[in-house]
C-alpha cells in the first residue's frame, strides 16, 4: 500500500518560509491559504508597517 500523504500539495509559509502540506481543513480554501500555523497567521506584519 501506497503512502498518499507523499503526493500531498506543498506551500511555502509567507511569514516564517516553512514548507508545509495540504490538510482536510484546508480543503475547501487551499488557495487563499497563506500561512502553515495560526502562529504565523497572527504574527504577519500589518498592512500599513514600513521595513
Amino acid at each position: 500500500m501506497a503512502h498518499k500523504k507523499l503526493s500531498l500539495p506543498q506551500k511555502l509559509c509567507r511569514h516564517c518560509g516553512l514548507p508545509f502540506n495540504w490538510r482536510k481543513k484546508w480543503a475547501r480554501d487551499w488557495e487563499q491559504v497563506l500561512y502553515c500555523s495560526e502562529r504565523c497567521r497572527r504574527s504577519q506584519r500589518p498592512a500599513g508597517a514600513i521595513t
